[in-house]
């Protein structure tokens, strides 16, 4: 046992305490009453429990620990920067939003693009569909109100937000958004007919227009998607995908929202996922990785041609106001973290590291319920089939969602996103022998399925 054990009797006092009082996020609470994991210390890529366990998290946090764990000196430029000055009168600023905000036009396509800073990825996403309806106001679309988003995908958990993913994954307790449209999504495993891929590609993307042209452009004053969809089961798609979202955007002057909460700052081996297909959206919503965790934070990234719409009078400002929005702490941390990128290249070792676990997880293949291995980056997923030919999904009666965690967990792996499709996020600045322990208990546990199915 080390410095941080923690005796029986104040773990005792910790799990009554949480069973009686707290809330945790998405899940039952009957499931983990009593017996809630705490975690008390975290280094690279590796955690440790209130009973002084360590475990590989295998997906880096919520979606987001891109630097790793324990990076003291993030917390000092918090520190430093909170007793200095925590937060600057009203409708004034602090010297690391400025330069964040710098920082972020620097790494971005857009070298002119302005930031709007938030708490997070559903205020991010909020914000940009919010810019979006003003800028189509601003330019004399002002009949523009609708959103098109694409089916199961995922963009927040407030209102508005649960809204642009159908079936939501979230509560939605009433109505969607007035004027939220919903298209097929892309699917790179379940190409129909035996279609080119790019073809399928295309003709996915060809739904933005069709709704486009079925509904009124004149209406529509946005679109959204996600580069790689996290809840949909991480299908990359080819450069000709987004290429063409972009053709149909300028065609029908729609403006386009490219949702990188998750793949945003290194997570596919470039800053930005849309980096890798030669295209520019109109705005970029970020979170997550920005800050590695460490502070919430997050941003609306819009390029200068939507910025520069909102300059004039009062009339055609961006009316938009969040109290801890870029709050001074939380920008210092995104310097700090993009330091940390910069200095140890964590953006070319997530493109290294990921190519290295690719080409690990491939051999899973082997496995009769392995159907398919795909990702981008340091964001990867495994399909798990009963029948490779048809792609027909496990039965849920095997209740693998529950099995597999659980089994990785008993490898010292620590995973919440694991069912038919094993999702793999694991910190920037893992190294090889930390992807052949996380591959070798993924092994173990595929194996130990396929013996039950």
């Amino acid at each position: 046992m080390n410095e941080l054990s923690i005796n029986g009797e104040k773990i005792e006092e910790l799990q009554s305490l949480a069973s009686q009082n707290l809330f945790m996020h998405a899940q039952q609470i009957n499931d983990w009453a009593g017996d809630l994991r705490i975690f008390v210390k975290g280094e690279g890529v590796w955690v440790t429990d209130i009973n002084d366990n360590k475990f590989l998290d295998s997906t880096g946090g919520l979606w987001f620990k891109g630097a790793g764990y324990g990076r003291a000196e993030i917390g000092q430029a918090i520190y430093e920067q909170i007793c200095e000055i925590e937060t600057p009168p009203a409708m004034a600023a602090c010297i690391p939003q400025i330069e964040l905000a710098g920082k972020i036009a620097e790494i971005y396509p857009d070298k002119s693009a302005r930031s709007f800073f938030t708490s997070g990825g559903s205020e991010s996403v909020e914000t940009a569909v919010k810019m979006a309806k003003k800028y189509q106001m601003n330019t004399g679309k002002s009949g523009a109100y609708k959103i098109i988003s694409r089916r199961y995908s995922y963009h927040g958990a407030t209102a508005m937000a649960v809204s642009l993913g159908k079936p939501s994954t979230s509560d939605t307790m009433g109505p969607e958004m007035p004027g939220a449209i919903h298209v097929q999504n892309w699917d790179s495993y379940r190409i129909p007919n035996n279609m080119d891929p790019v073809d399928y590609a295309i003709h996915c993307a060809n739904q933005f227009e069709e709704a486009i042209k079925h509904t009124g452009a004149d209406s529509v004053a946005a679109m959204i998607a996600e580069p790689i969809s996290v809840s949909f089961g991480i299908h990359v798609p080819p450069k000709e995908y987004w290429q063409r979202l972009r053709e149909i955007a300028d065609e029908y002057n729609v403006v386009l929202i490219a949702d990188e909460v998750i793949t945003g700052f290194g997570r596919t081996g470039k800053y930005f996922a849309t980096d890798h297909w030669d295209m520019i959206p109109d705005i970029t919503t970020v979170a997550k990785s920005l800050t590695s965790g460490y502070s919430p934070l997050g941003a609306a990234i819009a390029t200068k041609k939507i910025s520069d719409s909102f300059i004039g009078t009062e009339k055609e400002m961006f009316l938009h106001l969040i109290t801890f929005g870029g709050h001074p702490g939380s920008c210092a941390a995104g310097l700090k973290n993009l330091e940390i990128y910069e200095r140890e290249n964590l953006v070319e070792n997530s493109k290294k590291m990921g190519d290295y676990l690719l080409n690990k997880l491939e051999n899973l293949k082997s496995s009769k319920i392995v159907g398919d291995v795909r990702g981008l980056g340091l964001l990867a997923a495994i399909e798990l089939v009963s029948d490779k030919n048809t792609k027909e999904k496990l039965p849920a009666s095997l209740e693998i969602q529950k099995k597999i965690p659980m089994y990785l967990n008993e490898s010292n792996i620590f995973t919440f996103r694991a069912g038919d499709i094993i999702s793999l996020c694991p910190p920037l600045n893992i190294n090889k022998d930390e992807i052949d322990f996380l591959v070798e208990g993924l092994s173990s546990a595929i194996n130990r399925i396929e013996k039950e199915v």
